[in-house]
């Protein structure tokens, strides 16, 4: 059942993301209780209306959902493990940046001491909590999802991924994965540019361009990597190999160290050498796994 009354909600963890979340649900209607391990991080909060408590014992004490966002995995169990009696029977949404085993991990932790748990993964920046474009992935218990959507949706446009509490942070670092390649790209290019007096804002204009044009083929290369079959390739992995080979050249020859497009042309090589000259780039995929 979805909740119908503004619920009170804890946030343990006040770094940049802690704030945001805190105060978009104080500004959503929601009461909301306050934690952090160092102190001085609360006081916009405060002023805004936010319980701020001393110890995590108090702040889950508050009633309603608790949402940590803490630096790492050993974090959470570092806050959570000394009151986990007082958290018997509580709900707990881990929205902290945890690998997908270690969700599990945090979900199993949860069970046998009688938590409901749910994990998530944030596709956003702290400045685009409660914004459009920003969007949470969910998975874990089903009925936290369903009881607190409203207040989660107030974050971001929140999405559930099933019982598998892995699930969500599965797709959160597959998608950021792609995010930082996507920027080691640029920056890779920038430094080429900057070789030839061409600013890094100049650039950056013509490849926003060129990437958004190449984004719209991932739907086609997803069909083709389902499919199995890299058999009938519109550009070969030897025709990439040339071009990769060519862009190495050209990168030292304008001073760019190749860290970032180096491991694309190691895995086209070892291809080759394989002799899988002939089939589709996207072929790459089967080196991955």
């Amino acid at each position: 059942m979805a909740e119908t009354t503004n619920t009170p909600v804890t946030v343990l963890g006040l770094g940049a993301m802690g704030q945001a979340l805190a105060a978009t649900l104080l500004k959503g209607g929601h009461p909301t209780t306050v934690w952090n391990r160092t102190p001085g991080k609360d006081t916009d909060l405060g002023a805004a209306g936010a319980v701020s408590t001393p110890s995590v014992a108090e702040a889950v004490q508050a009633g309603g959902p608790i949402i940590v966002v803490l630096f790492d995995h050993a974090s959470v169990h570092t806050t959570l493990d000394p009151v986990v009696d007082e958290l018997s029977g509580r709900q707990v949404i881990n929205l902290t940046s945890t690998a997908p085993n270690e969700a599990r991990e945090l979900a199993t932790w949860a069970a046998e001491h009688g938590i409901d748990y749910l994990d998530g993964g944030i596709m956003a920046i702290p400045p685009m909590i409660g914004q459009p474009g920003a969007s949470i992935l969910y998975s874990g218990s089903e009925a936290i999802f369903n009881e607190h959507r409203t207040a989660l949706e107030l974050l971001a446009a929140a999405e559930y991924f099933g019982d598998d509490a892995g699930r969500a942070s599965t797709y959160d670092f597959a998608l950021l994965a792609n995010m930082y390649a996507m920027f080691g790209g640029f920056m890779h290019g920038a430094a080429m540019m900057r070789s030839v007096g061409v600013s890094a804002s100049a650039f950056a204009e013509r490849a926003a361009a060129w990437v958004t044009a190449m984004a719209q083929m991932f739907p086609a290369y997803g069909e083709l990597i389902d499919s199995g079959d890299y058999t009938q390739p519109i550009q070969s992995l030897a025709f990439h190999k040339a071009a990769l080979d060519a862009i190495n050249r050209a990168s030292r020859d304008a001073g760019v160290a190749t860290d970032f497009v180096a491991p694309i042309k190691n895995l086209i090589d070892r291809q080759i050498a394989d002799g899988n000259g002939a089939l589709e780039f996207a072929r790459t995929i089967e080196e991955l796994i």
